[in-house]
């Protein structure tokens, strides 16, 4: 792996290490991440990992159902 150093503005890093802390993850791999994520152009990657976030998220909805012109109501 390489490094890299980088310019960033003083109130976007401390925002983005206090995201981070929230997540459990290093700044540095948040970094990471959001840079693969913009260069993938696997859409299928993009795919599993909305569905992997999906079930990792633990929600629930309680059983009810929904039709699909329920979905479509605005």
């Amino acid at each position: 792996m390489r490094n890299i150093t980088l310019s960033i503005d003083k109130e976007i890093l401390k925002r983005g290490r206090e995201y981070a802390k929230r997540h459990n993850i290093s700044f540095n791999s948040l970094v990471r991440r959001l840079v693969e994520q913009t260069v993938t152009t696997d859409s299928s990657q993009w795919l599993e990992d909305t569905f992997s976030l999906m079930d990792r998220a633990g929600a629930s909805s309680g059983g009810e159902t929904w039709t699909r012109d329920e979905l479509h109501r605005v």
